[in-house]
């Protein structure tokens, strides 16, 4: 069967409050210090997202102080229980995107995106497929040849449990005819964390987004056995994961909240600058060296987006059992 996600999803978390490390309810998006969280650690792709971000609204916006800050935990979904203890604040935004439908599954959220302000979508990224550069998987099939003969021998790396890394490695085990609920993943908050795993050969594969690992990939640090797109993408030597004999093709997205409760006039600021932020030269470099996809949507299109989405991506978690 051929299975395709073309993107999806939604929305919300998990239980504690940490503190957020400032900005109180009730500032206005029009001026004051604009505060992206990034709901995970340094080095994953909301990370990379929310700086890269950062850097093209002080291009765009040079008068505008923007300032990054990490919320790591559940799949992002302990940044999106404080994002809803932040009802009114007009000056931050936080990064989010497919992940978080499966994390919400995976830890029973009770905040849902319906506490939050759609904002944009920004863009869309394939997830690519890695071992070790001393690997003795050469290719996909190696991996696969060893996934049928013991599946709990073959680790593999990626982001929360339930988020986009672990369904790509549910679809792949069910594409070669591996039962999902067999694989040995193992769950980080970061991308960075599973990458210092995959160069520390602690782990038989890694699966993140292409940004993440490409440059890895370059270096010949990681070897890259496939990549979830259609076609190959160009300035990156992998072949696609039909190539290697598993018709999977999955594009993950990310794009920005706000929290719920925000004047008419906060959200039209917040949706301006972020409009403006994509139109720069800065963002539209960004997009092209990070092998990002544009898909900038905003307002009720973005927010009919989530909810068609949020539904689509559970039935496939829900039909790979990948969520405990």
């Amino acid at each position: 069967m051929r299975v395709r996600i073309f993107a999806a999803v939604a929305a919300l978390s998990a239980l504690t409050l940490a503190g957020c490390g400032g900005g109180g309810a009730g500032g206005s998006a029009a001026s004051g210090t604009l505060r992206i969280m990034a709901p995970a650690s340094p080095g994953g792709g909301w990370d990379q997202t929310s700086r890269t971000a950062e850097q093209a609204l002080k291009s765009a916006a040079p008068d505008r102080k923007v300032e990054v800050y990490n919320v790591p935990g559940a799949g992002g979904t302990i940044g999106l229980a404080q994002l809803a203890g932040e009802k009114g604040n007009g000056n931050l935004l936080m990064t989010m995107g497919l992940v978080m439908v499966g994390a919400i599954e995976q830890n029973k959220s009770k905040v849902t995106l319906a506490e939050t302000t759609p904002v944009a979508k920004l863009t869309e990224e394939y997830e690519i497929v890695v071992v070790p550069a001393d690997s003795p998987f050469k290719t996909l099939a190696d991996l696969v040849a060893a996934w049928k003969s013991d599946p709990a021998k073959v680790s593999i790396a990626g982001g929360s449990a339930g988020g986009t890394d672990h369904i790509v490695a549910g679809l792949m085990a069910k594409a070669a005819g591996v039962d999902p609920k067999q694989v040995n993943y193992i769950a980080h908050s970061g991308g960075g964390e599973a990458l210092n795993e995959l160069l520390g050969n602690k782990v038989s594969a890694g699966v993140s987004g292409v940004g993440e690992f490409a440059e890895h990939v370059k270096s010949g640090k990681l070897r890259a056995l496939g990549v979830t797109s259609a076609q190959r993408l160009p300035d990156l030597d992998a072949p696609t994961l039909k190539e290697g004999g598993l018709d999977v093709e999955l594009a993950n997205w990310r794009g920005f909240v706000a929290p719920g409760g925000l004047s008419d006039a906060d959200k039209k600021a917040l949706t301006d600058l972020v409009t403006k932020m994509h139109d720069s030269q800065a963002w539209k470099d960004a997009v092209a060296k990070n092998g990002w996809i544009d898909s900038f949507q905003t307002g009720q299109q973005f927010a009919d987006f989530l909810s068609a989405e949020t539904a689509r991506v559970k039935g496939v978690i829900a039909e790979l059992g990948v969520v405990s």
